[in-house]
């Protein structure tokens, strides 16, 4: 064994641990607290640990439904927050269609 590859091995190791993400994206929803649960419990189901979503309210009455996505590149990105919003509006549609009728 060469002296200094144990080294070297765990600069590899903890280079991969500290590296920073690349790529953030944020989707901001405002209105009512009832339906932000809602939308929140929608999206809560489909693999929570690839976003983070909080509900903040407002000074109007309102809240404002945040949504985080962190990825290590566009295309995960783009594609968790594809999911995400696509989840949203069938959530979205299915609360106006509940409310017409």
């Amino acid at each position: 064994m060469v002296e200094g590859d144990g080294d070297c091995d765990r600069w590899r190791h903890e280079w991969v641990v500290y590296r920073t993400y690349m790529a953030t994206c944020e989707a901001r929803w405002i209105g009512d607290e009832k339906r932000a649960k809602v939308l929140l419990s929608a999206i809560a189901v489909d693999d929570p640990e690839m976003f983070d979503a909080n509900i903040r309210p407002l000074d109007n009455g309102e809240v404002e439904l945040v949504i985080t996505v962190t990825a290590e590149g566009i295309p995960s990105l783009q594609s968790i927050m594809d999911d995400l919003l696509a989840c949203l509006s069938a959530a979205e549609t299915s609360l106006d269609s509940i409310r017409t009728e």
